[in-house]
């Protein structure tokens, strides 16, 4: 247990300077730590291993994330004003993006493949949609009740 925090700490102290600017971040991310730990069932040497990967994966997929925003925010805001080439563009890079993340899930894929058992790359992915669906269902019992007339 003693490693297995070490190498929290470890894994955590490359964030501290964007968690001080967000404390649910820090708590988020906390969260997510041992959410998928346990759920993984990583040793400490697995999750020495595993946490570097991961976050540098988050980081290229929040960057295309963020490419694929700006592109729909472009469009959203300038539609009317846009020829069909620039919409023809905005389109490609929208696409552009959707390959991007294809291929870097198939790179993390091949990283995990190394870095873990089998087993474990499959509980990864289950803890993933897991993460996500207890998200979601976080979100939706926060947020305030809708009025029936309200739109999003």
């Amino acid at each position: 247990m003693k490693n297995f925090t070490i190498v929290l700490i470890m894994t955590l102290l490359p964030l501290t300077a964007i968690k001080a600017q967000n404390p649910n971040r820090e708590k988020l991310d906390a969260y997510r730590i041992g959410f998928f730990t346990k759920k993984m069932n990583l040793t400490a040497e697995e999750a020495e291993k595993f946490w570097p990967v991961y976050n540098d994966f988050q980081k290229q997929r929040n960057e295309l994330q963020k490419e694929k925003i700006n592109n729909i925010r472009d469009f959203n805001q300038n539609e009317g004003t846009l020829s069909d080439k620039e919409l023809t563009e905005i389109g490609d890079n929208l696409i552009n993006t959707f390959s991007k993340e294809s291929e870097l899930a198939q790179i993390f894929h091949k990283k995990l493949k190394e870095l873990l058992p089998p087993a474990k790359v499959i509980r990864y992915y289950q803890a993933e949609n897991q993460w996500k669906a207890q998200l979601l269902n976080q979100l939706q019992e926060n947020r305030p009740a809708q009025r029936p007339n309200q739109r999003f």
